[in-house]
């Protein structure tokens, strides 16, 4: 769905539509990402994303590597663990966040932070307290030993995966838990990403295009703004935006 900034139109594979505001709403979460390792496309083993994980019984058996040190990564793990022979690996060492800690809590501390730094003060990053939410099925897995992590290894063989040091483990299956990335693609010709593959917002107002709004895609776009809660509360302030935008251009 490509959409046009000289013409303000917007095409689709149905139809073509003219408008003077445009809502961009495809999030983060369905572009799943997983890394250039050496030796990828050389495994004879099985290999997922998280987006493609629908159980634990196929696992069952099998020697498992999990790969990532975020939240799907410690809950697929403590979900395997428990019928697989796991290995978790991680670009440093996991840290989960104190147990009264949930999503709610989360939200709040972002938006306090999103506050702080709209008036020139400090504020903690949710990074500072730890990567994982430690859900009941993970604080059961850290409990019984199950949470433990390997440094990220350098490369994949055809029967599993290598470290730089020469040591090798034998895998059936790698289940890569590295997140996803925002589709934008369908924004591509209004050539608004910046240096670091984003598009630079105020608010939720594209920098570079007034009559784009991009939603629920993280903090860029709004405190938590990839989360339940925090996208409901960025969109109605980006309504009550746009609002004042159309009636300001209707006076001119």
């Amino acid at each position: 769905m490509p959409y046009g900034a000289a013409t303000g139109v917007v095409e689709t594979d149905r139809d073509v539509w003219q408008a003077k505001i445009v809502i961009s709403a495809t999030g983060t979460w369905w572009r799943p990402y997983i890394p250039h390792y050496p030796g990828i496309g050389g495994f004879r083993g099985r290999q997922f994303h998280t987006a493609g994980y629908r159980g634990p019984e196929t696992f069952r058996g099998q020697r498992v590597v999990v790969v990532g040190g975020g939240n799907s990564a410690a809950q697929i793990l403590a979900d395997l663990s428990t019928v697989a022979h796991t290995t978790w690996t991680t670009l440093r060492p996991p840290r989960l966040l104190p147990d009264e800690v949930d999503g709610r809590a989360l939200f709040d501390l972002a938006t306090r932070r999103h506050r702080a730094v709209q008036a020139g003060e400090t504020a903690p990053r949710i990074g500072d307290l730890g990567d994982i939410v430690a859900v009941p099925p993970v604080r059961e897995a850290r409990d019984r030993g199950a949470l433990k992590a390997e440094p990220m290894f350098a490369r994949l063989a055809p029967t599993g995966v290598a470290w730089s040091d020469g040591t090798t483990l034998d895998a059936d299956a790698i289940i890569w838990c590295t997140g996803f990335r925002p589709g934008l693609g369908h924004l591509a010709p209004l050539r608004l990403r910046g240096h670091d593959g984003l598009i630079p917002t105020e608010g939720t107002r594209a920098a570079g295009e007034p009559r784009l709004h991009l939603l629920g895609y993280g903090d860029w776009t709004g405190p938590a703004s990839a989360t339940l809660i925090g996208a409901s509360r960025t969109a109605r302030e980006t309504i009550a935006t746009i609002i004042e935008q159309l009636r300001t251009t209707q006076e001119r």
